[in-house]
C-alpha cells in the first residue's frame, strides 16, 4: 500500500448543518453517551508501563520481536525500532515492524511500551492465516511515515485491549489493514492519529472497536475500501480531515467508502455500522461514498457536524474507478437516529434511506435537481423535515410522515402532495465491478498503488 491512507486524506469540502438535541432529555442522553464513553478509554501512559525487560532493533527491515508459528507471551516489556523499509515487503508482509508474527503463530503482550521510529516502521504487525496477536493494557508511538499502530494483512487476527496508540508519520492509521485484510477486534483505549493521510482507522479488513475514543487531527476518522467493514459501538470519534493528500477529490470527510481498484481490496459491498456513541466531524461532510457499493447502519449515534456548509451524505463519481461507472451506491439505515444535513447523490450514483424505529431526518436531497437514483422510505413513527426543495426517484410513507416546512417534495419529477400516503419501490442496487479500471491500468497517485514486479508472496527471510 503505497499508502492508500495517502490518497484518502482527499481533501473535501461539505455541508451538514450541526446536530443538536431536541429536548433537555435528548441532551442528558448525549452527555450521559459521552460520560460513558470517557470512562470505558482508560487513556494508559507510558508512565503507567511497568518495564522490566527491553527488546531494541536498528537493522533496516528486521524486527524486535517476532513470533514465526510459534506461541510467545511477553509483559512488561519495552520495545524500540530503528531502521527504513518500503514497499510492498513492508506493507503487505510485516517488513520491519517493531513487533511481528507470522505462520500461524500466537503473540500475546500485555503491560508494555511499543516505540518505532524509521519509515514502514508498524509498530504490531499480524501476517497470515490462523496467525493471531493478543495484545492489552499497553502503549504504542510511532514517528515515522507509513507507520501505524496496530497492523493486520493477510488473514490474520488482531485482538486489541485498552491500548492508547499515537501515530505522527503520514500514512499511519492507529488500526491499519492491506492486502489479504483480515480480522481485527478492538476494545477501551485511546487512538489518536496526527499525520496526512492517516486516518485513526484503515480497513481492508473486518474491524470492530468497541468503548474507546479515536481521533484524526489531519485525515478522515474512517476508511473503508472495498469489500471490508468497520463497526463502531460507543466509539466516541473526532475527525478533522483538513489536509488535501490526493488529486482525486476535492472533497472533506469524517467516514470515506470508496474502492480503489488497486487490488488491495476485493469488490462487493462495503460496511459502516455505528451503534450509539459520538460522532464529530470538523470539516467538510460526514459520509463520502465513491466507487463502490456500500451499507451504512446508524443507531441512537450523536453526530455533530461543525462544518456549516458540510454535507451528511455525498455520494458521488470522484477520481478513483472509471467514468460513468464509479458513483457511490448506498443503503443508509436509520434507527432511532437523529440525521441533520444535506445529501447530494450525482447522476451516476445511488441512494436507498430507510428512517425507522423513530428516526428524523431534517434536511435536502439533491437541492440542484434530479441526479441520481433516490428512494426513501419512512416508517410509521419517523419524520422527515425538509430544508430545501428536494429531489427523489421513490418515496414510502404514511401520511404524516414528511414535514415540507413549506418546499418542494418531487418524487419522480412530480410535487409530492403534503399529508399524503405514498408507496414506492427501492432501488436495486448491485455489487459487480462495474467500476473496474481497465486491465492493465493503474490511475495516477492511487491510495494503494503498488511498484513494478509487485511480490507475490511473503519474502524470504
Amino acid at each position: 500500500m503505497r499508502q492508500k491512507m495517502l490518497a484518502f486524506a482527499v481533501a473535501l469540502s461539505m455541508c451538514c448543518p450541526t446536530i443538536t438535541a431536541c429536548t433537555s432529555a435528548q441532551t442528558v442522553t448525549e452527555q450521559t453517551k459521552q460520560e460513558d464513553t470517557e470512562s470505558a478509554s482508560a487513556n494508559l501512559t507510558k508512565e503507567d508501563i511497568t518495564v522490566k525487560d527491553t527488546y531494541e532493533n536498528k537493522e533496516d527491515g528486521q524486527h524486535a520481536i517476532e513470533v514465526d508459528g510459534q506461541e510467545q507471551s511477553y509483559a512488561n516489556i519495552g520495545v524500540t525500532k530503528t531502521g527504513e523499509a518500503d514497499g510492498d515487503e513492508a506493507d503487505f508482509y510485516g517488513e520491519n515492524a517493531a513487533v511481528f508474527a507470522t505462520n500461524g503463530g500466537t503473540l500475546t503482550i500485555t503491560d508494555s511500551l511499543i516505540e518505532s521510529n524509521g519509515t514502514h516502521a508498524n509498530g504490531v504487525f499480524s501476517y497470515g492465516e490462523a496467525t493471531t496477536i493478543n495484545i492489552s493494557d499497553s502503549v504504542i508511538e510511532t514517528q515515522g511515515n507509513c507507520s501505524g499502530g496496530l497492523m493486520t494483512t493477510g488473514g490474520a487476527t488482531m485482538n486489541a485491549s485498552n491500548l492508547t496508540i499515537h501515530t505522527t508519520g503520514n500514512s499511519s492509521a492507529a488500526i491499519r489493514s492491506d492486502r489479504g485484510g483480515g480480522t481485527v477486534n478492538v476494545d477501551q483505549g485511546s487512538y489518536v492519529t496526527e499525520g496526512t493521510g492517516s486516518p485513526v482507522i484503515y480497513s481492508t479488513a473486518d474491524i470492530t472497536v468497541s468503548n474507546a475514543k479515536m481521533e484524526s487531527t489531519a485525515s478522515q476518522g474512517i476508511v473503508i475500501e472495498g469489500k471490508n467493514s468497520v463497526t463502531l459501538e460507543n466509539v466516541d470519534l473526532t475527525a478533522d480531515n483538513n489536509t488535501q493528500n490526493s488529486d482525486k477529490s476535492d472533497t472533506y470527510q469524517a467516514v470515506m467508502i470508496y474502492q480503489s481498484m488497486s487490488g488491495d481490496a476485493d469488490s462487493g459491498t462495503s460496511a459502516f455500522t455505528m451503534k450509539e456513541g459520538i460522532l464529530t466531524n470538523k470539516n467538510g461532510d460526514v459520509f463520502f461514498v465513491n466507487n463502490t457499493a456500500c451499507t451504512i447502519d446508524l443507531d441512537q449515534v450523536s453526530i455533530t457536524n461543525e462544518d456549516e456548509d458540510g454535507l451528511f451524505l455525498r455520494a458521488q463519481a470522484a477520481g478513483w474507478g472509471q467514468e460513468g461507472s464509479n458513483g457511490g451506491k448506498v443503503n443508509l439505515t436509520a434507527t432511532s437516529q437523529e440525521i441533520d444535513g444535506d445529501m447530494v447523490v450525482d447522476e451516476v450514483s445511488v441512494l436507498n434511506m430507510y428512517l425507522n424505529d423513530n428516526s428524523s431526518y431534517s434536511g435536502a436531497i439533491n437541492t440542484d435537481g434530479q441526479a441520481g437514483e433516490v428512494y426513501v422510505e419512512i416508517e410509521k413513527g419517523s419524520t422527515w423535515t425538509l430544508t430545501a426543495d428536494s429531489y427523489v426517484t421513490s418515496l414510502t410513507c404514511e401520511a404524516d410522515a414528511i414535514d415540507c416546512n413549506g418546499y418542494t417534495l418531487y418524487v419522480d419529477g412530480q410535487a409530492y402532495e403534503p399529508g399524503s400516503v405514498s408507496e414506492g419501490k427501492a432501488i436495486e442496487i448491485t455489487t459487480e465491478n462495474e467500476s473496474q479500471q481497465p486491465e492493465g491500468e493503474k490511475p495516477e497517485g492511487m491510495p494503494g498503488e503498488k511498484p513494478e514486479g509487485m511480490p507475490g508472496e511473503k519474502p524470504e527471510e
